[in-house]
């Protein structure tokens, strides 16, 4: 169990009127950033989404981000997702969302056509004895990044009888700190997993370089989409669905925009700053 799991319910599903008017307030921040970073790199409405990065955050404070706007979240550790998953689940059934790969159960009289799918993604790092952990409730594993993560998870994956989104992880940056295939394998490796049974391969997703120079920032981030548009050139099995970038978080989300991103990942702009690591 992470050390902070000690200090903090994870579970918790009660927030007060304060917190709750600050999360909604992070939410449309953000959204109007998303929406505003789109317009200016002459991009389509909605072409990135947001998901919000819940790092150490309860599912008090989830729900309201959900109820503020938020329509994909993404988990770090499988610790938290097995403390929240049951709750979230919950309270998303009775708002008329279903959440992640866990379907719920409709109520009566309730219309299936009506209710919203909220993408639930692991956007961390996935330790092979925890797979079956996170299995009965992501939709997405953001962060593959060899060939044996990729086949443990398939081979969950099919003894479960589901398919298995995943994003191919790739350290643009070159940062020894980051996890991450090398960019000059990433083509390579796509393929590869995109002919794995159980999987379906989504996209790419990265981080950016940890440095105050746009430019180098910006480049990384270019790569990773000419990168993902020669994997769909490629016209390998399995490939044709690899669409998704995934780049951009709290600091860099407008640059990553400005250069293709489907998908930003935001915790500190929504949350506040963490209170654990």
């Amino acid at each position: 169990m992470t050390a902070y799991m000690d200090h903090k319910n994870l579970a918790n599903e009660t927030i007060d009127a304060k917190r709750r008017q600050e999360i909604t307030d992070g939410v449309h921040r953000v959204l109007d950033t998303v929406a505003k970073a789109t317009a200016d790199a002459g991009r389509e409405p909605g072409s990135a989404k947001l998901l919000a990065a819940t790092k150490t955050r309860d599912v008090g404070e989830i729900m309201a981000a959900i109820d503020a706007g938020v329509r994909m979240i993404g988990e770090n550790r499988p610790q938290e997702i097995s403390a929240k998953a049951e709750g979230l689940i919950r309270h998303c059934a009775d708002e008329g969302f279903d959440l992640g790969a866990s379907v719920s159960p409709l109520k009566e009289g309730s219309n299936p056509e009506a209710r919203t799918h909220i993408p639930f993604h692991l956007i961390g790092q996935l330790q092979s004895n925890k797979i079956n952990k996170v299995l009965p409730y992501v939709d997405t594993i953001e962060s593959v990044d060899s060939l044996e993560t990729a086949e443990k998870i398939a081979r969950r994956a099919v003894a479960h009888d589901i398919t298995v989104g995943v994003l191919l992880e790739v350290n643009e940056s070159g940062e020894e700190s980051k996890s991450g295939c090398d960019p000059k394998h990433a083509i390579e490796l796509a393929g590869q997993i995109g002919a794995i049974g159980g999987l379906r391969l989504e996209g790419l997703m990265t981080i950016g370089a940890h440095v105050d120079d746009e430019k180098r920032i910006r480049e990384g981030f270019a790569h990773l989409r000419r990168t993902r548009d020669q994997i769909l050139a490629s016209g390998d099995a399995g490939t044709a669905d690899c669409r998704e970038l995934s780049m951009g978080m709290t600091h860099d989300m407008a640059l990553a925009i400005a250069e293709g991103s489907t998908i930003v990942r935001v915790g500190t702009a929504i949350f506040g700053e963490r209170a654990f690591i």
